[in-house]
């Protein structure tokens, strides 16, 4: 038993490290939906490899339409225009747009399905590594040359690499599991006033993350599903518990 929840704890650790530093960052700017936006083009990209090229260029196809969203939000974020009704109809966009193209498909229901919410109970080894070089290599860039731009081009550097961390973790958990992961932890943090609002990310996300995943095995319950409805129900009841009414 231990075994089999080893990979999948080692992704949730890394996934919670990750998407909590993005999520404060979209919290900061007030603009929650980026990141689910932003997946969602992912998977679009991801859809139309499987719709129209048998699977290849999967990769290729992901990364460049979450680049495009990424790059549209940047641009976006530069203009007088209400973001989030912006950002909210790149979210649609793209929805509907797998739906379009996974419409003829045999397998298109199954592969939407694990787009939106991916059973990582089953992920392998491979993955992990392969997903922890990429973040790490982010992680890096965010500490060496994130700090030192300004403007415009530093927008377009956080949105591109939250498109590059969202292209690895779509097709490892899923849209959802990726929104909740980036959105619940920071939104806790920041909600209570923490003083170090990242590391009490961290703790929350893993917190959760690691009982989901133990719940799911022991109840044979989708993880990914099971994962962002315990991240998403524990995070709105500590927020609301602790949160002060607005004075009349």
């Amino acid at each position: 038993m231990i075994e089999i929840l080893l990979t999948p704890i080692a992704l949730i650790v890394i996934l919670v490290m990750m998407h909590s530093w993005f999520g404060i960052g979209i919290l900061q700017r007030g603009i929650i939906f980026t990141d689910l936006a932003i997946a969602q083009f992912a998977a679009l990209g991801s859809a139309i490899s499987l719709g129209y090229f048998h699977e290849e260029y999967f990769y290729l196809l992901t990364l460049s339409f979450a680049l495009l969203s990424a790059f549209l939000i940047s641009i976006a974020s530069q203009r007088n225009i209400k973001l989030e009704a912006f950002i909210g109809l790149l979210y649609v966009l793209g929805a509907s747009g797998i739906m379009m193209v996974l419409a003829h498909s045999a397998e298109g229901m199954e592969h939407f399905k694990s787009l939106l919410a991916s059973d990582i109970l089953f992920t392998t080894p491979e993955s992990v590594v392969k997903s922890a070089i990429i973040y790490a290599f982010i992680a890096l860039v965010l500490w060496k040359v994130y700090p030192r731009l300004n403007g415009f081009v530093k927008e377009l550097t956080f949105f591109s690499l939250l498109a590059l961390t969202v292209t690895s973790s779509v097709q490892l958990a899923g849209v959802l599991v990726v929104f909740v992961l980036l959105i619940a932890p920071p939104f806790v943090a920041l909600s209570l006033e923490l003083k170090r609002p990242l590391l009490y990310s961290f703790y929350f996300g893993w917190f959760f993350g690691i009982v989901a995943i133990i719940v799911s095995y022991y109840y044979d319950l989708p993880t990914g599903y099971t994962i962002v409805f315990l991240g998403a129900l524990l995070s709105s009841l500590i927020v609301l518990i602790r949160s002060k009414k607005l004075q009349a």
